[in-house]
């Protein structure tokens, strides 16, 4: 499985970016993919998850509180490319995005996520 993330760079506060995420080699029909982050010195965050009927509400939470009205997470399943599009960016979002994918035992996601890209800088300032 591989996954290639793309899109990160710099903006100023206040602007946009997507990022995108290609997936290849997973055969499983139902399959769970999100966004991490990792600033420095901190602890890995969820960013944001998505399954593969498209359903971002699952679960508890599809998305964390920082990123919830900001951040709007997207699968392109013909395409195979998870998309995270993000706005209103604040330096307290600069930090290095993973995307991931994990396979979904009945309508659960297998945690942890079972395989990751290599991530992606957003640095906003």
């Amino acid at each position: 499985v591989q996954l290639v993330e793309s899109g990160g760079g710099s903006v100023q506060a206040g602007g946009s970016l997507t990022l995108s995420c290609s997936a290849s080699g997973f055969t499983d029909p139902s399959y769970c993919v999100g966004w991490f982050r990792q600033a420095p010195g901190e602890a890995r965050e969820d960013v944001a998850h998505i399954d593969s009927d498209g359903r971002s509400d699952f679960g508890t939470s599809s998305y964390a509180d920082s990123v919830k009205g900001r951040f709007a997470v997207s699968l392109n399943s013909a395409k195979n490319t998870l998309y995270l599009q993000m706005s209103s960016l604040r330096p307290d979002d600069t930090a290095i995005f993973y995307c991931a994918l994990t396979p979904m035992e009945g309508s659960t996601c297998v945690r942890p996520y079972k395989f990751w890209g290599q991530g992606t800088q957003v640095t906003v300032s």
